[in-house]
């Protein structure tokens, strides 16, 4: 047994065996990914390399494909269409290849396409996680930051189909390695929702991504820790250096940069309240995600953080649940979303047996009630996130977390930050978005990410949380990958 295998979960994770390392079928499954890639890389190349995935059970399972030349006709339905405050009856929905072209009066959809009786049930579009982190969230943090990379990008892959069948059909990755996942998924190879990647996080030395021990400083040039070099994070300090780090995720293919603007929870050594970058080290990354024309997303928690990310161009706020009321108008008042997530402190909260994570975790969990009401009251972009991180067993309760935004604001409200809201901020990445059409809408032309309920969304999304019930047909990108109708 590997040291990480033999790492203690505790008690809520007991039931989850989320390593597995020395397993015999493991073990023959690492010898046949190196004989295989070593095949492959000589004979295809990176597509052929992608291929290996087909022999593990991870291949996409359509549930019904459309028939070429044939339209996609779902009827008999009332729908949500991302933003407006109530559900819309009387249209149908044609789909063709992978977007809606129409949204045609019931009855009067084009005689050749395929129909798909709905039964009455509503529709709404594929849901958005804006803060998701697609390798990092089905290991434990030991695992992320010393398991062999190998391990952690075949638990992600796993995860995505997962996180998939939850009905998220598209996620904001907020700092990992990603880029292959979504090479992966994007070519057919794994199931999972469309990823827009930022690569790895950028922070400054003793910021909220540098996870180092304290016996591996001083830091000799060059010098990259483990994190670093299998892309988890990027350490820079000063504008030269990042300004590299932005332009080296831009290269790989970032949809936009994440930056740790301030003190975090799962980090050791930097105080919550810390400020972390300097605001011309902001403007620098700010400048390098312009010129590629996307923008840049802060990991902050309170007001001079906040500010100081704002001031440097920042475009996204991620977390914010100790912002005041000035800082909360700052953000309006420069047109800038703020990704929150529902931090209570609950069943769901991400696991902290530290003490200082754990009193950092409830100060957080604290501000996140006044941190809602104050952003409907003034108005501010709002879209909706999880940032369920390390925490093997917490990606089930996705859904459930979207659920609990009800407690303050009506459920199409709720439902809003995670699609036509959602969808908003994916925008901001023009081109480097990698994907056509709008997201997070039913509208023609947006990508026909859909799914069919059994519940009610104007009266509650408490069925969120038990997708395999609740989701009787998924759709993503006009192809459905379940149906139970």
């Amino acid at each position: 047994m590997c040291q990480i295998c033999s790492h203690a979960l505790g008690e809520t994770q007991s039931a989850v065996d989320c390593c597995l390392c020395g397993a015999p079928s493991t073990q023959a499954a690492f010898a046949r990914i190196e004989a295989d890639l070593n095949r492959r890389a000589m004979l295809g190349g990176t597509a052929a390399v992608l291929g290996l995935f087909a022999g593990f059970g991870l291949t996409p399972h359509r549930a019904r494909a459309q028939t070429p030349g044939r339209p996609l006709l779902l009827s008999n339905l009332r729908y949500f269409d991302g933003h407006s405050p109530a559900l819309i009856q009387g249209r149908d929905i044609l789909i063709e290849g992978a977007r809606i072209t129409a949204l045609p009066p019931t009855g009067q959809g084009p005689a050749e396409a395929e129909r798909i009786d709905c039964g009455g049930r509503a529709v709404i579009p594929g849901l958005i996680d804006a803060h998701w982190h697609s390798t990092l969230v089905s290991v434990t943090q030991l695992q992320a930051m010393t398991a062999d990379i190998g391990f952690v990008h075949l638990m992600a892959g796993r995860e995505a189909g997962a996180t998939l069948l939850r009905g998220f059909t598209t996620v904001r990755d907020t700092g990992g390695p990603a880029f292959g996942l979504k090479l992966a998924i994007d070519r057919g190879v794994l199931p999972g929702p469309r990823i827009l990647a930022s690569g790895a996080m950028l922070s400054q030395t003793s910021g909220h991504g540098d996870f180092r021990m304290t016996s591996e400083l001083p830091r000799v040039d060059g010098d990259l820790s483990y994190s670093e070099r299998v892309g988890v994070v990027a350490i820079a300090d000063g504008r030269a250096e990042v300004l590299r780090r932005t332009r080296e995720q831009l290269m790989k293919g970032a949809s936009q940069i994440k930056i740790m603007a301030g003190g975090g929870v799962t980090s050791l050594y930097d105080p919550l309240e810390s400020l972390q970058y300097t605001e011309d080290e902001m403007r620098a990354a700010v400048e390098a995600a312009t010129d590629w024309g996307t923008y840049v997303c802060a990991h902050v928690y309170t007001p001079k953080g906040i500010q100081r990310a704002l001031r440097a161009g920042v475009k996204s706020i991620e977390h914010g649940q100790l912002a005041d009321l000035e800082t909360v108008r700052m953000m309006r008042d420069a047109g800038a979303w703020w990704s929150i997530q529902p931090f209570l402190m609950d069943e769901d909260a991400n696991p902290r047996t530290d003490p200082v994570q754990r009193a950092k975790q409830e100060e957080v969990s604290a501000g996140t009630v006044q941190a809602f009401e104050m952003g409907r009251a003034e108005g501010v972009n709002m879209a909706f996130g999880t940032d369920i991180l390390m925490n093997p067993t917490g990606a089930s309760s996705q859904g459930r977390q979207l659920a609990k935004l009800t407690r303050f604001m009506p459920p199409l409200e709720a439902l809003r930050m995670a699609t036509g809201a959602a969808g908003d901020l994916l925008a901001m990445s023009g081109d480097r978005v990698g994907y056509e059409g709008r997201l997070g809408v039913i509208a023609a032309g947006a990508m026909a990410d859909l799914l069919v309920v059994e519940g009610d969304p104007e009266a509650g999304l408490d069925w969120l949380d038990q997708p395999e019930q609740s989701l009787a047909m998924i759709l993503k990108g006009g192809t459905v990958v379940k149906d139970q109708l």
